[in-house]
């Protein structure tokens, strides 16, 4: 087995600078999708049906579909339709913000639901208007019970991110790629880059527990 881990040692730096890239993409990706997702779990959730449908149908289409293929659509498909010459940052950006999106609004749907019946009787007795209802009383509590989940989106947000580097972003992958057809070496390069987005996703997993356990006692 010829292996030689030194032989990767100049290039670290240049691999590692593509974490900021990735925290980038994946961070805002998550708060679009986040404000996106919260959108249509409250269509999903509302009275009026034609909304209900086309939330419903939005999140389906995106959870029914590979993430590579929207991601080749938009960065590849947007000049033909739209005449815009999308960069390959925006279109990771948008694709896992809308991805992400179907995603969220199902956490954030179920954290409604599971919110007391009682608070929305309560609020109703005191004659609290539906709207203000459900955005100062209901959907506080309903972000605080789903805080956990919305970690474990962006855990996987975090993996699915190195799909980026199909289309040129210099992510940790892309940067992986060219340290490995420089050198001609693949496995160490991508043993590199393996061992990073395990570390990532192990600081998240970490980060999701304590801030469980916080929760948990805030209870």
């Amino acid at each position: 087995m010829n292996l030689d881990i030194s032989q990767i040692v100049p290039s670290i730096p240049y691999i590692i600078k593509g974490i900021w890239v990735t925290l980038q993409i994946v961070s805002v990706s998550l708060i679009f999708g986040f404000i996106l997702g919260t959108i249509l779990s409250i269509m999903k959730i509302g009275k009026f049906a034609p909304l209900r449908l086309i939330a419903d149908v939005y999140t389906s289409v995106f959870r029914g579909t590979p993430l590579i293929l929207q991601l080749f659509l938009i960065y590849f498909a947007t000049p033909q339709v739209i005449g815009y010459d999308i960069s390959a940052f925006q279109a990771a950006v948008l694709t896992f913000g809308l991805n992400s999106a179907a995603y969220v609004s199902e956490i954030i749907r179920a954290g409604i639901q599971a919110v007391d019946k009682g608070q929305k009787e309560a609020a109703q007795a005191l004659g609290v208007p539906y709207t203000p209802m459900l955005l100062n009383i209901i959907l506080p509590q309903a972000i605080k019970n789903i805080l956990p989940a919305l970690v474990n989106e962006f855990i996987t947000l975090t993996k699915e991110s190195a799909i980026i580097s199909t289309i040129g972003v210099l992510d940790i992958m892309r940067r992986a790629q060219i340290v490995q057809a420089n050198l001609y070496r693949p496995f160490e390069p991508l043993i590199f880059a393996a061992l990073i987005y395990y570390i990532m996703v192990m600081a998240l997993t970490l980060l999701g527990r304590l801030l469980e356990r916080r929760l948990s006692r805030s209870d």
